[in-house]
């Protein structure tokens, strides 16, 4: 291969390679730890590139919180049963996330329980 068809190459692979660059790291989340909270639901967006939630905790001295949970993709929770009235504004659940490193009121979705118990959406199919 010529130098010209080795620099095309290395070129056309960068190239490729741009939208993996372009997500996020999960490194903001401490992925060793999981955190549970329960609360009502004050927002759900279905959106991409990952949908979220947000659940207002009520703290021990008796104040409301708003945790922000970033979850998977519309594509990826539709395959688990999830759909955009899997939670509505006003359901109480209870999130198991991996929290923020830095110990700000969010996290990675792990699982969600609805105020039965029951977990919302499943395996992924």
């Amino acid at each position: 291969m010529t130098i010209a068809g080795k620099i095309r190459m290395l070129v056309m692979l960068a190239v490729l390679a741009l939208p993996a660059a372009a997500h996020h790291s999960f490194a903001i989340f401490d992925s060793t730890r999981e955190v549970t909270i329960s609360g009502t639901v004050a927002e759900f967006q279905w959106t991409n590139p990952h949908c979220w939630l947000h659940v207002d905790v009520v703290g021990d001295d008796g104040v409301a919180e708003q945790w922000a949970v970033e979850m998977l993709s519309k594509n990826v929770l539709g395959r688990m049963g999830w759909n955009r009235i899997s939670v509505k504004p006003g359901d109480e659940v209870t999130v198991v996330l991996h929290p923020v490193r830095t110990g700000a009121s969010g996290g990675n979705m792990v699982r969600i329980f609805d105020a039965a118990g029951e977990p919302i959406g499943g395996p992924l199919q």
